[in-house]
């Protein structure tokens, strides 16, 4: 098998009825179905509280609930090559629905949970096994997305498609923290520990069978049918055929997957913290900017899918990198100065966080389709197990090192791998900036 089958069967330029509906759908289940993943980091306070004896140091009880964050990103390789196989074997679609319902299901149940005080050490145990059933759904949900949006559109519009779903994702990230504000507003501390806290994660769950239903409509992808006609489909275990004839796309993959996890966790989820703890800008400034920044990141994935249409994948991603680098340090050396032109370097930033949007363009090129949903999935899941655990620790040591433009350096480091990497992957394989 090699590349030679096109991203879809058809060569029409323009998006059909059927094309934005299944763009519609698949975005919104996916910002539905990240929301229920990261709705989970905005409670950890009283998660940490709930779930852990009362006599437990509150640092200690937070941080083990950070620890049971944590387990759905361990979970997450687990859950992506298993979903893969099968998602390469059986069906897109298939997966692609179970994905959602996994994610729904345990969220759900975390709404309804007992507490430690109901049931002692049985409450964080079953916390943490919602948590890993979490994981292995989001470690699923976000390449296969990728590649039925991918499978199903025109080729020349792969870029949009993907970056549509990636903006639907970071979309989840806003709603999570806007009902979070929401409900911490609303409700005395006393009756969030009480009752309220639960209300995100029903919430959650519901919406979640929502796009379980919404799912129903959705149909096979062209390509993993035209695969399945011509008995096509990969007749081993498809990650151990990606690890042994496409290792440098899986090289590539990692490295532009640091780069979005670079771009997402130290921009957009821990600069708002870091602005209050090292250059003591209020709450209240640090959250509008947070909120700014996401929102324009959501646009910024759009900008960066058209331009892959437009641009092809290099064009836009190595430009796209190094104005993330120069926005991340325009904002740092500004809040270095006292933070005056903060809000908007801050949204300027998100903006081109944005470029994230190209990278799974440049993922579902690297793998052809037999095994495109393992080789995504293996690649992206690994590499984000690793530096999403790791960016922040890392971050931490750079700053006691070199200061508090340290996540401005780090940015930088990831957004250069990534753009040089694309690039040589491009050279070695012969390929234009136009071809899939």
């Amino acid at each position: 098998m090699t590349h030679d089958i096109e991203v879809r069967a058809t060569g029409h330029a323009r998006l059909g009825s059927r094309d934005v509906r299944t763009l519609l759908l698949s975005a919104l289940g996916g910002a539905l179905e990240f929301y229920d993943f990261v709705i989970f980091v905005f409670f950890t306070k009283e998660l940490g509280q709930l779930f852990f004896p009362a006599h437990m140091p509150a640092w200690l009880a937070q941080l083990q609930v950070f620890g049971i964050f944590a387990a759905g990103y361990l979970a997450r390789p687990l859950g992506g090559v298993v979903m893969a196989h099968f998602g390469d074997r059986v069906g897109r679609k298939r997966m692609f629905s179970l994905s959602v319902f996994l994610m729904a299901l345990p969220t759900l149940c975390i709404g309804l949970l007992p507490v430690y005080a109901q049931v002692g050490i049985l409450a964080p145990l079953l916390l943490l096994l919602m948590r890993v059933v979490q994981g292995v759904a989001i470690g699923g949900e976000v390449p296969g997305a990728w590649v039925f949006v991918a499978e199903h559109v025109p080729a020349s519009r792969v870029g949009f498609a993907c970056a549509s779903l990636t903006s639907g994702l970071t979309a989840g990230i806003l709603i999570g923290s806007l009902v979070a504000t929401g409900i911490t507003s609303h409700y005395p501390e006393a009756t969030v520990l009480d009752f309220a806290w639960r209300i995100p994660f029903l919430l959650g769950g519901i919406f979640g069978f929502l796009a379980v239903y919404l799912r129903r409509w959705l149909h096979e992808t062209p390509v993993f049918a035209q695969m399945r006609e011509r008995r096509e489909l990969a007749d081993e275990l498809p990650v151990k055929r990606v690890i042994r004839d496409h290792l440098p796309g899986v090289v590539l993959s990692m490295l532009v997957t640091w780069l979005l996890t670079a771009a997402i966790v130290v921009v957009i989820l821990m600069t708002p913290t870091l602005v209050q703890s090292v250059f003591h800008i209020d709450r209240e400034t640090a959250t509008r900017g947070g909120s700014a920044a996401a929102l324009a990141l959501t646009i910024g994935c759009l900008v960066a899918g058209l331009a892959v249409d437009r641009l092809g994948r290099a064009r836009t991603l190595l430009p796209g990198a190094v104005l993330l680098l120069a926005s991340t340090y325009a904002l740092y050396v500004d809040l270095v100065a006292g933070g005056q032109h903060f809000m908007a370097l801050y949204t300027l930033a998100g903006f081109f966080v944005g470029v994230v949007g190209a990278v799974p363009a440049v993922m579902v090129a690297a793998f052809p389709p037999a095994v495109r949903f393992s080789g995504i999935s293996f690649s992206y899941n690994v590499a984000y197990a690793v530096f999403g655990a790791a960016t922040p620790p890392l971050v931490s040591f750079m700053a006691s090192r070199l200061g508090p433009m340290a996540p401005a350096h780090y940015v930088a480091c990831a957004a250069v791998f990534g753009g040089i990497a694309t690039g040589i992957y491009l050279l070695r394989t012969g390929r234009t900036f136009y071809e899939r």
